[in-house]
């Protein structure tokens, strides 16, 4: 294999790890920060929707810009600027100025997300075999990583604004010197299977306003909607319907993360095995009986199978579906990417709060039935991964 693209491979795990590591030192550093700007959880919530929409509007702003510029210059430009853009919300004493550096970072880190997702989605299609799963597995690396960095920070005294700075500064030059490894330009080959379709022309490989591209986007509406779901709700369920004390429930949700990241790091061979069709239907079935069973049955293993369950079933689901729009036209990659990542992430957000007002109405585990529509109808809508994004084991094992 080129060692060119072997590089292009191992440079895309260093800024999905870089973006991890990003988001995850604020979300360690909240806890002061809130502090230090004397805010209530009310009002925090409210500028996390704020990070949240700044996230969405960088990511249509960078994939139509990494399209057009190509990923060797917008990755690690947004690489650059994310890392730089952590140390504002370090800086406030006051909730308006948090809110502005809130919406620059997340701005910022919503064009890092889409720009290395395109590229990643170059990378994948530059080895013939699926490598997507493995690449968001390593986000969660990020976070990790994070989490130690924090904990070394604010053990040695330093102040939130010092240690986001330390670890943006660290940020900065870890995107300078991975620039290089990048793959230079984006493939412009049109997908064969969509211009039969007439959804793209094959001079141009630009997509009209294609109904299967909004598709992908609702289906990732509906597979992050579960996980926002979960990263929230999850410890609630055990403490408060069964009952566990406040440190078996954080098991919940750890259980949940540990099986997502081992899914995602599997995922890949099974892709090349059995396609990204089976494995978005099969996932998100899988997902649908876990949360049932954690919903539905009132004991303590019970609950932790399902939530194991849930994560492992939904691991492969995301990635599968930024690869498919990705790989539904290459010269438009990013903007295909933004459209999916970007409804994806008001799935996100939403999740929460959906279920937290569904929790006026009917207990919380009777709340997670809704999760369960959402993933049964993701598996029966999987059919969409066939045309032009299934890749069969026959094309990507080939490639071993």
């Amino acid at each position: 294999m080129d060692h060119s693209l072997r590089a292009a491979r191992v440079a895309t795990f260093v800024y999905f790890i870089l973006c991890g590591a990003l988001m995850g030192t604020w979300v360690v550093y909240i806890p002061a920060i809130e502090e230090r700007v004397d805010i209530s959880h009310a009002t925090l919530g409210g500028l996390l929707v704020v990070l949240g929409l700044g996230a969405f509007l960088g990511m249509q702003v960078a994939g139509p810009l990494t399209d057009r510029l190509g990923p060797r210059i917008v990755v690690p430009a947004t690489g650059v600027l994310c890392s730089a853009a952590l140390v504002l919300p370090g800086l406030p004493r006051e909730p308006w100025t948090l809110a502005g550096a809130l919406l620059a970072f997340g701005f910022c880190n919503g064009c890092l997300d889409v720009s290395m997702n395109a590229h990643a989605v170059h990378v994948e299609k530059a080895y013939g075999r699926p490598v997507m799963s493995a690449f968001h597995a390593t986000f969660s690396v990020g976070g990790v990583f994070a989490a130690v960095i924090g904990a070394a920070t604010a053990s040695a005294g330093l102040s939130p604004a010092t240690g986001m700075a330390a670890v943006g500064a660290l940020g900065v030059l870890i995107a300078l010197l991975s620039a290089r490894a990048l793959l230079p330009a984006a493939p412009t080959t049109a997908d064969p299977d969509l211009v039969e379709q007439g959804e793209q022309t094959p001079t141009t490989g630009r997509p009209g306003t294609s109904g299967r591209i909004w598709l992908l986007a609702a289906l990732a509406l509906m597979v992050m909607l579960c996980e926002g779901a979960a990263n929230d709700w999850s410890a609630l369920h055990l403490k408060d319907i069964l009952g566990a004390s406040a440190s078996t429930a954080a098991f919940a949700y750890g259980t949940f993360a540990a099986t997502m990241t081992i899914g995602r790091l599997l995922a890949d061979r099974l892709v090349a095995r059995f396609g990204a069709m089976a494995i978005l239907r099969h996932g998100a079935a899988t997902a649908a009986v876990g949360i049932t069973v954690a919903a539905l049955f009132p004991w303590m293993w019970t609950a932790f199978a399902g939530w194991a369950l849930f994560g492992l079933g939904l691991s492969g689901c995301v990635p599968q579906l930024f690869s498919a729009a990705g790989h539904a036209d290459p010269a438009a990659a990013g903007a295909n990417v933004s459209r999916v990542a970007g409804l994806g992430y008001v799935g996100m957000l939403a999740g929460p709060a959906v279920i937290g007002w569904l929790t006026h109405l009917v207990a919380l585990n009777h709340t997670f039935v809704l999760l369960t529509v959402l993933c049964a109808s993701t598996a029966a809508a999987a059919g969409v991964m066939r045309t032009g994004s299934e890749r069969t084991p026959e094309m990507t094992t080939s490639s071993h």
